[in-house]
């Protein structure tokens, strides 16, 4: 890092219910417990790293409230309700020191169409591409290579990175983050086979993102057949992602990497699919359900419920099951040894 903080502007950002020990060190890094340096800041996230506390040479340690050992000399302890939480408050003041958004302003190399409209504070970068009736909100930073289709809109405060798209129609709320390479509003996969042959279906809806959504390197969201394909606020998607037309997600969910959903299906709000999880079409997820990695979905889910496996069934039945397959090879070994006995 090329940034530093005293210990009382972490402080500040941090907010710790209280605090034990003192330093002078000036904070220059971030580092594991077990790594780190005078100078740098650690934290304690995971209970199973709390024996590492003691022995850490960190000036400064983020600690839940019920951490009772004592920091060593010229260090500080500071006791907040969520380690991890604290650090990442921290980590994106860092992040502002160290990526700032360039001053408002259309790069030379831009294309902006007339009829766009930019807000004066948004920021476009080299070789983006605004077609005719988009609509930037303020502050709007678009690094570089980003096209925005006709028509579209963003809000307030969206960050989108290289070679991002945000097709034509296709709507960003506030403070929406697209990583590089990511694609709202590509066309549904429809097709109808006819005379021999798949015909295309039209996709003529549009996409629409909430407020605080963030979309992964190299996902792609399809635009509806009709209508509209959602992601709801706060919702958290993570790279090589597949989201097909009219599927509509709710509120905060979480989507691991290299999850798949098919058309017209439904996510509450609060679902967590894990990686590589792969859901049906036309089916219900509900309100806080869960889908281990790797699980093929292929009926509706209840909420609160954790399924898992292929097809998905109950997390219980799952494990279950998973031990009584891996003694299959003694069970057949005793049943060939009771048909041998009894002829």
């Amino acid at each position: 890092m090329q940034v530093s903080f005293t210990p009382a502007e972490i402080a500040a950002i941090a907010q710790p219910k209280s605090t034990r020990g003192a330093t002078t060190a000036t904070i220059c890094g971030i580092a594991a417990l077990s790594d780190a340096a005078p100078g740098d800041l650690s934290f304690l996230g995971n209970p199973k790293y709390k024996t590492t506390v003691a022995a850490t040479r960190a000036s400064l340690v983020l600690l839940p409230v019920d951490y009772a050992g004592e920091p060593l000399p010229d260090q500080l302890f500071l006791f907040v309700e969520n380690p991890s939480v604290a650090l990442a408050r921290i980590c994106a003041r860092i992040e502002q020191a160290l990526w700032p958004k360039p001053a408002p302003g259309i790069h030379p190399t831009a294309s902006v169409a007339p009829g766009a409209r930019l807000a004066a504070s948004a920021t476009v970068g080299p070789l983006c591409v605004v077609e005719a009736g988009a609509v930037i909100g303020e502050r709007a930073h678009l690094q570089a290579q980003v096209f925005v289709g006709r028509e579209a809109r963003m809000g307030d405060d969206c960050w989108l990175m290289p070679g991002t798209v945000l097709a034509a129609e296709c709507v960003l709320g506030a403070r929406v983050r697209l990583q590089p390479g990511a694609v709202v509003g590509s066309d549904g996969f429809g097709y109808e086979f006819t005379a021999g042959r798949h015909e295309k279906v039209p996709q003529l809806g549009t996409v629409e993102i909430g407020d605080d959504v963030e979309i992964g390197a190299n996902s792609t969201i399809d635009r509806a057949r009709f209508s509209r394909t959602v992601v709801g606020e706060g919702t958290k998607i993570d790279n090589l992602v597949q989201i097909g037309h009219n599927v509509v997600i709710g509120r905060h969910c979480l989507l691991c990497a290299q999850v798949g959903i098919s058309g017209s299906t439904t996510l509450a709000d609060f679902v967590v699919l894990g990686g590589k999880a792969g859901i049906a079409g036309h089916l219900a997820i509900g309100q806080g359900a869960k889908v281990g990695g790797g699980a093929a979905v292929t009926s509706d889910v209840p909420a609160g419920a954790f399924v898992n496996g292929n097809p998905a069934i109950p997390l219980q039945l799952e494990r279950r099951l998973v031990i009584l397959h891996q003694r299959l090879p003694e069970l057949f070994k005793r049943v060939g040894a009771l048909e041998t006995r009894l002829g």
